[in-house]
């Protein structure tokens, strides 16, 4: 149809060959066997000239039509391949996202104003290719080897509880003391009601209870704060209550036995298209390091 076309506005076998860039046969075949399809004479063809057939002249229509979508369709594609721009999907986990992407997003989209970003902040697993996100947050050790990772911070989970909590019930003082405290429990968490540890006296793995049970690391926070529990949270929700002493942190010596990490992720069956790669370098601007921004001034 684009050949047929072609042909039409050049008045010319020889003429549309040398616009396409192929040969004056390649051409008159393709309008042969387009004729020959359609079962119809499109062209009258004499020696010093062509004109179009009734039938000829209708089809025409129908292709200048069909050729400007192809071309619009292309340059709509190399349009989204040069810049970040068109409709970015992107799913974060809940607290992380609340904190410390929502804040900045306007930043972002200052920058780019032809980029929208759709947003979903949830807790649970999300399968990226599956649910048909363009980017993520995720806060693990990734194993899924159809994602591409990049690092952008690491993530460290501390014990915490508020002042009026240990005045009432004391002072943990060892990794097995946990067991006779009310110990806030988050849904998620892959081993279950038990907290793991490393420190001085090499691993431990404890099962704790407790009475409350939230797949929200923001209602943890806020039933520690209250003066409920010990929760086990990551600085990244709890640093502020730290910093500002409504939460003091407990057994310092004792860690995560393996410390997670904070990375963006995209699937790789994809490209990396601008908007993706634009988002992903400004997490890298606004979290990279090994100290990002929310663990500064804590003795980790």
């Amino acid at each position: 149809m684009a050949v047929f076309a072609q042909v039409v506005e050049a008045e010319s076998f020889s003429a549309a060959a040398r616009e396409m860039g192929i040969a004056k046969s390649s051409v008159s075949k393709q309008i042969s066997r387009l004729e020959d399809e359609l079962g119809v004479r499109l062209l009258n063809r004499t020696t010093r000239r062509l004109s179009l057939t009734e039938a000829g002249q209708t089809f025409y229509q129908g292709c200048q039509r069909v050729v400007a979508e192809a071309a619009a369709a292309e340059s709509a594609v190399t349009h989204l391949a040069a810049a970040p721009r068109g409709r970015l999907r992107v799913g974060v986990p809940m607290s992380f996202g609340l904190r410390h992407i929502s804040p900045v997003l306007p930043l972002l989209l200052g920058r780019c104003p032809e980029l929208t970003v759709d947003l979903a902040l949830n807790d649970r697993f999300v399968d990226l290719v599956e649910e048909g996100f363009d980017v993520g947050v995720r806060i693990a050790h990734l194993t899924d080897s159809s994602l591409i990772a990049r690092r952008l911070a690491p993530s460290r989970n501390i014990l915490c509880a508020a002042p009026e909590y240990l005045a009432a019930q004391g002072m943990p003082r060892t990794v097995e003391d946990l067991s006779a405290h009310e110990c806030l429990l988050y849904s998620y968490q892959v081993t279950g009601g038990k907290w793991r540890f490393a420190g001085p006296g090499g691993r431990r793995e404890l099962r704790v209870r407790g009475r409350l049970r939230a797949n929200s690391g923001e209602s943890l926070l806020a039933a520690a704060l209250a003066g409920f529990g010990i929760a086990h949270l990551p600085t990244f929700i709890c640093g502020d209550a730290l910093r500002e002493g409504r939460l003091v942190r407990l057994l310092p010596e004792w860690a995560d036995p393996v410390e997670s990490v904070i990375n963006a992720i995209y699937p790789a069956s994809r490209n990396l298209s601008p908007k993706v790669r634009v988002f992903i370098d400004f997490l890298v601007e606004q979290f990279g390091g090994e100290v990002p921004y929310w663990d500064r001034d804590l003795d980790l």
